[in-house]
């Protein structure tokens, strides 16, 4: 199942683009779990529905909300201004998810750029912050790390992960902020001219869905499942209801993305219930045991895999360990390399997280002629791949 997700966009990639086919593809691939465990054991299958339903709930929740909320404005295109929309962003992204985040802010710092010439580091360094590594410091972050809260792990466990979303947050900024800086310098005179004549201050629209995102953070620290996932839904129904069409039309907003998520892990949800039992029976036979092994460990899968899927299975094989208890059945260190991997390292790709295509799309559409696939991750390799060596150093 990861293997067709990680290989159909780019073998088939017109196939693959109708939801459609993802559900064909889950459901060949999913069905025959699901008769095994019907006959064998119908507990799994129900659990697994639970957290499933959660899990899209969530998701499809800070979709619909974040969609009704939409900035305009052009600012002066200068290297402050965008190292601020990132920083921003990588805040946001912990509260509201990567997805939420980068469909927030994406189009207004577009907008800001549009009269530079050199934008193509801007959105990849956008991808690598607010797509990716800002997520890390709550469950509303990042799929994976909600799948860690549904199996257990505490709501406020995350923010733990401060010291290396700092350290890495900050490196990435100063580092873009240097860049920029540098590409700013070699921008024409009348590009920028331009840009100082166009300035309009930022406005926002659909401003009472930034109350209905807070009402989403406080359900899932406060209820548990049936009442969370009713309020997450009670409070995007009213978004629906009361944000004016034309914003999410402004947006781009369209269902397609929620239900190619919905559509993909239910294949995903049915397959890895028994990988999941057979990492935590025969897990210690692998070999990985430290904290730096499951930070790279899950990461690179991360990079080339779907990030929630990968990091279940790094847990489970923890798990499977018998070492210290401190939380949910691994020790803390162990628990840290897996999220910090998970969540940091899909955006070493395209692929490695949903944001991130999302984002090149957006700025293809405008113009940016971003990196091809293996271009992107020439730059991730020179940039991150460093930054990932002092993380293990330092914290691993």
């Amino acid at each position: 199942m990861l293997l067709a997700i990680a290989v159909c966009p780019l073998w088939v990639p017109h196939w693959w683009e109708a939801n459609r086919n993802k559900s064909l593809v889950s459901a060949l691939l999913g069905l025959p779990i699901l008769a095994l465990y019907l006959a064998r054991q119908p507990t799994a299958l129900v659990h697994m529905a639970e957290d499933y339903v959660s899990f899209i709930v969530l998701l499809g929740g800070l979709y619909v909300i974040s969609g009704g909320i939409l900035l305009r404005g052009d600012l002066v295109a200068s290297p402050p201004t965008n190292a601020g929309f990132l920083a921003i962003g990588a805040v946001l992204a912990s509260f509201i998810g990567t997805t939420g985040a980068s469909m927030l802010l994406i189009r207004p710092l577009l907008q800001t750029n549009r009269e530079r010439r050199r934008v193509k580091h801007t959105v990849i360094f956008f991808i690598f912050l607010v797509s990716n590594i800002g997520g890390m410091l709550t469950p509303l972050g990042d799929p994976p790390l909600f799948l860690g809260y549904l199996e257990g792990v505490p709501f406020t466990w995350t923010f733990r992960l401060w010291a290396p979303w700092a350290f890495m947050v900050g490196a990435l900024l100063l580092t873009y902020f240097v860049w920029d800086s540098t590409q700013y310098a070699r921008e024409p005179i009348s590009a920028l001219r331009l840009d100082r004549a166009r300035v309009e201050p930022l406005r926002i629209a659909g401003s009472p869905n930034v109350l209905g995102l807070g009402m989403v953070v406080l359900a899932v620290a406060l209820l548990h499942a049936p009442f969370r996932e009713a309020a997450i839904v009670s409070v995007a129904g009213l978004s629906l209801w009361l944000t004016p069409r034309q914003i999410r039309r402004a947006n781009g907003f369209t269902y397609y993305p929620i239900a190619e998520v919905a559509v993909l892990f239910f294949g995903i949800f049915l397959t890895m219930i028994p990988a999941l039992e057979l990492l935590r029976i025969r897990g210690g036979e692998l070999g990985v045991r430290e904290p730096w092994q499951f930070f790279w460990a899950s990461g690179m899968l991360s990079s080339f895999l779907d990030n929630a899927p990968t990091y279940l299975s790094f847990l489970a094989l923890g798990q499977g360990l018998r070492l210290a208890n401190e939380v949910v059945g691994v020790p803390q260190a162990i628990l840290a390399g897996i999220s910090v991997g998970s969540v940091s390292m899909g955006a070493n790709t395209y692929i490695g997280n949903a944001p991130n295509f999302m984002v090149k799309s957006i700025a293809d559409e405008a113009g940016i002629k971003m990196p091809s696939f293996f271009g992107y991750m020439l730059y991730s390799g020179a940039v991150l791949l460093p930054l990932f060596v002092l993380v293990t150093v330092l914290f691993f």
